[in-house]
């Protein structure tokens, strides 16, 4: 099973979550982005439809897959 970790970091200002290189809106206080980071981690773990999927890598190549709804990933929250 995947892991995705929401880390609270200072952004712009203010307070983010940020999960592999990408920020949240900016909060004005690190109780808000753990909030917020939380209830995003707790929706990533609820199973959805298995649905298929399509994406172009960095090189130019489109891929087709198939996303299983009930594949998701363990979640924490840190900072």
């Amino acid at each position: 099973m995947a892991k995705l970790t929401y880390e609270i970091v200072e952004h712009d200002g203010g307070w983010a979550y940020s999960a592999k290189g990408v920020y949240s809106e900016t909060f004005p206080t690190h109780d808000a982005a753990r909030t917020a980071a939380e209830r995003v981690a707790a929706k990533q773990t609820v199973a959805g439809a298995t649905t298929g999927i399509s994406y172009e890598d960095r090189q130019g190549q489109w891929h087709i897959e198939v996303s299983k709804g009930e594949d998701r990933p363990e979640t924490e929250v840190t900072g």
